[in-house]
């Protein structure tokens, strides 16, 4: 059989990768050809992004991709996570480093915000649940600050059509990364301009959407000349978002297609649901969930909660006090320790900056009167147990919104190398949960290019090749009246405002 080979460039809020994939018309293998560390940069008071480290990286990563595949490469494509984005003057010229989501800027601009436009007027255009990382609560914060940046700022693209326009020379701004910004009217699908004028964000800087699966135009000779490519390279926009990247991903069967949920496990959890149509409701404003675009023509129910960024965070404070652990080692220690000793609520705001996560952990669990867990594997499995029986809160209210009862729950991601986590959200949620491919992102990638260039006709033909490709795994429920005692415990902790 004929292979033809793809390159996925998958950046994630913690790390990056360039992963070679090669098609024999039948099944999908995949290669890490670059692995290369992302992250925040504090600058004095500001939080950012390596922009040009991270584009750097991913040029090494397609000369390493070259090498293995003799220089042949059908198509590549980007995908990042979502709401960031760089800001290019008249010239096409990058203003500024860009900022990263959990920036200070943003605190309390939410309020501030609501007194120009109220809550359920922009969730009524957008139907994007509210955190202040959002892109319009960041630009809102520029206009307020009377930002030079903003008023110098001609054009925004998004990570991942930043990415694009440094390896093409041409500007688009791709639809799935476009509607995490809740700069976007998801009911009538055009730029959400009248809320945005009066927030004082210039409407001008956004770009017409582009569908995700169109090409972008060719990568630059230099660029290919660098890399030991033969040929024209196209560059596609597969889905922008990685999210919207891993879910195409889902090995679902047929007899699931419309009764599954997901999870794209890793420093956030992304758990929804696909529909053909947004839910944009009272109920799914009280329940602030996200209506975000999806590959051919869905819509991504979802509801971002606070994943393994806790125990990154509680790994990383332990590393610098002296204490090193793999996260296999933290997990080991996490299902040795006795079960329910606290709960949180993973999506508290204690939770959401960076600092010392075990103390905050601990802080939270006595504050609200319950055991503190105190060892490592305490506090990593009190931060386990308690991201599952979110899980179970956002299964039951997306069942709900969705008016069916979701009887899977895939799980993709690099998450889903935690094994006990997938396990606690089996026995939490009270359902079969099916985890793989853990390179979702990378996967859900290649797909979109190979739609794109005609090796696959679509998405349910690209799922198929998905589960003849790649290994899963299955977890029951155990435990269920534990569980269930212990859910009841995480509902009184939700309705005292955690």
């Amino acid at each position: 059989m004929t292979t033809t080979n793809f390159v996925a460039f998958d950046l994630g809020a913690s790390s990056g990768r360039a992963v070679l994939g090669r098609f024999n018309g039948d099944t999908l293998s995949l290669e890490v050809a670059h692995r290369f560390h992302n992250g925040p940069t504090r600058v004095l008071d500001t939080l950012y992004w390596n922009a040009l480290q991270l584009f750097a990286e991913m040029q090494t990563g397609l000369g390493k991709a070259a090498e293995r595949c003799g220089g042949r490469i059908a198509a590549l494509g980007v995908d990042t996570w979502g709401v960031d984005f760089g800001l290019l003057d008249k010239n096409g010229q990058l203003i500024g480093n860009p900022v990263h989501y959990r920036d200070s800027r943003t605190d309390g601009i939410m309020e501030k915000t609501f007194e120009l436009v109220p809550r359920a007027e922009i969730f009524n255009q957008t139907g994007i649940q509210f955190m202040q990382l959002n892109t319009l609560f960041q630009l809102a914060a520029l206009a307020r600050q009377q930002s030079p940046a903003l008023a110098a700022a001609d054009t925004l693209l998004f990570m991942p059509d930043l990415f694009n326009y440094w390896f093409t020379g041409q500007k688009v701004c791709e639809y799935t990364i476009a509607s995490t910004s809740q700069a976007y009217n998801m009911r009538e699908n055009r730029w959400a301009v009248e809320m945005l004028e009066k927030l004082g964000i210039p409407p001008g800087i956004f770009l017409d959407v582009t569908p995700p699966g169109a090409r972008v135009g060719s990568l630059l000779p230099h660029i290919a000349a660098g890399a030991g490519l033969s040929g024209e390279v196209p560059v596609i926009a597969p889905a922008g978002h990685d999210t919207a990247c891993a879910v195409a991903a889902v090995p679902v069967s047929a007899a699931d297609k419309n009764r599954f949920a997901y999870i794209s496990s890793g420093t956030w959890s992304l758990m929804g649901t696909e529909l053909p149509a947004p839910v944009i409701t009272e109920k799914s404003l009280e329940y602030n969930v996200t209506n975000e675009g999806g590959v051919e023509n869905t819509i991504r129910l979802l509801k971002n909660l606070g994943g393994l960024w806790l125990v990154q965070e509680c790994r990383r404070v332990w590393a610098q006090q002296g204490q090193e652990y793999s996260f296999a080692e933290l997990a080991e220690l996490a299902a040795a320790a006795p079960p329910f000793t606290g709960l949180i609520d993973p999506d508290a705001p204690d939770f959401f900056a960076p600092g010392d996560m075990p103390a905050r952990i601990r802080d939270f669990c006595a504050t609200h009167g319950q055991g503190t867990p105190d060892t490592p594997g305490q506090i990593i499995r009190t931060a386990l147990e308690s991201l599952a029986l979110k899980y179970r809160w956002v299964l039951e209210r997306l069942e709900e919104l969705a008016g069916r009862r979701l009887e899977v729950l895939h799980i993709v991601g690099g998450g889903t190398q935690n094994k006990l986590l997938n396990q606690f959200a089996a026995s939490a949620t009270g359902r079969r949960v099916v985890t793989g491919p853990v390179e979702a992102t990378a996967v859900g990638n290649i797909l979109m290019q190979m739609l794109a260039v005609g090796q696959i006709g679509s998405l349910n033909e690209g799922r198929e090749v998905v589960k003849r490709s790649f290994p899963v795994e299955e977890y029951r429920p155990q435990n269920s009246a534990a569980w269930d005692a212990a859910y009841s415990r995480f509902l009184s902790l939700l309705e005292s405002g955690s």
